[in-house]
C-alpha cells in the first residue's frame, strides 16, 4: 500500500528538481529526509514538504506506521509554462519561458523483489 502526496505549480524547472529527486528515491524516510536537509538546491524545500505529507497521509488516512517505509515513488513532471519577452537587438523581441514542475512522491514498506 503505497501513499501519495502531490506538489503542483512549484516555480523551479523540472530539470533542476529532478536532480534533488534523483537523491531520494528508494532511500529509507529517515535517510531521504536527511539528505534534503543537507542540499543546498533549491528544490530541496519543495520536495522535503512533500515527503511529509506522503509520510502524514500514510499515518493519518492510512493508520500505518511510516517510521520503517521508504520512498517508492519520487517524479517530477513539467506543470505550466509562463511566457514572457525580453526585447533584443534592432527591435526585436525574445520569448522566455518561466517553467514550473508538479512533483509526486509516494512511499510505502520496502518491496523485496523474488528470487527466480
Amino acid at each position: 500500500m503505497e501513499a501519495i502526496a502531490q506538489a503542483k505549480h512549484i516555480r523551479i524547472a523540472p530539470r533542476k528538481t529532478r536532480l534533488v529527486v534523483g537523491l531520494i528515491r528508494g532511500l529509507a524516510i529517515n535517510e531521504a529526509r536527511k539528505q534534503l536537509l543537507l542540499s543546498k538546491k533549491a528544490a530541496a524545500k519543495p520536495v522535503l514538504k512533500a515527503l511529509d505529507s506522503a509520510v502524514a497521509n500514510a499515518e493519518h488516512n492510512m493508520k500505518l506506521n511510516a517510521a520503517e517505509f521508504v520512498v517508492t515513488r519520487a517524479q517530477v513532471d513539467e506543470g505550466i509554462k509562463i511566457k514572457r519577452f525580453t526585447p533584443r537587438a534592432q527591435g526585436r523581441a525574445t520569448p522566455i519561458r518561466l517553467r514550473s514542475s508538479h512533483i509526486t512522491i509516494g512511499v510505502g514498506p520496502k518491496v523485496s523483489k523474488a528470487k527466480k
